[in-house]
């Protein structure tokens, strides 16, 4: 069972290293300020974060696409915890 849990975490954190990589590659200055103007402030990213989570039916994508854009270096801490609160 600790098998199982340690290569579940470690096929995570590995797909979140590939995700933000390729997110660093694709994204462009365009991107970010688009993220910066939609997460200003904290209720507009709750808002952002709600309606996302809405269109795509899954907080949890909501939240990985979140953790991915702050490890690219898009959003901040501050951002993402409007976004996913």
């Amino acid at each position: 069972m600790a098998i199982e849990l340690f290569g579940g975490l470690a096929i995570f954190i590995f797909g979140m290293k590939m995700m933000s990589g390729g997110l660093r590659r694709m994204a462009d200055r365009r991107l970010k300020q688009i993220l910066q103007a939609m997460t200003r402030n904290r209720i507009l990213a709750l808002v952002v974060g709600a309606g996302l989570t809405a269109m795509v039916q899954s907080s949890s994508a909501t939240t990985v696409m979140t953790v991915g854009f702050v490890n690219a270096g898009l959003m901040t801490l501050q951002q993402a915890i409007g976004v996913v609160f």
